[in-house]
């Protein structure tokens, strides 16, 4: 897990510039006694290209590839999955066709 660039694991702010919890807003007009402090982040590193490269490589080496059998056995349940909601979808369309033609056979 990446550690946390500040104290505690959360980023604070300025409490005095954060107003109290029953605190009315000020208005548009209003004028404002409490200033913003603006964080000076130092510039961030540029990453170099075999830098890069060596870090895709650690991130790739952390993949876990399934074995041949969980490939097997997840194409199989899959397989099912859609056998299933085709046969589901076929009954649905067919009792809508045989509603559909009672309904128009009412009209003639």
């Amino acid at each position: 897990m990446a550690k946390s660039k500040f104290p505690g694991g959360r980023r604070t702010g300025n409490p005095a510039a954060r107003p109290s919890p029953g605190a009315r807003p000020q208005m548009a007009g209003a004028a404002s006694s409490a200033t913003v402090a603006v964080d000076d982040a130092p510039p961030k590193k540029k990453t170099s290209p075999a830098q890069f490269f060596s870090q895709v490589r650690a991130e790739a080496r952390k993949i876990v590839w399934p074995s041949r059998k969980e490939t097997w056995i997840t194409s199989v349940m899959v397989f099912i999955m859609v056998l299933l909601a085709a046969a589901f979808f076929w009954i649905v369309d067919w009792l809508l066709g045989q509603a559909s033609t009672i309904v128009l056979a009412i009209g003639q």
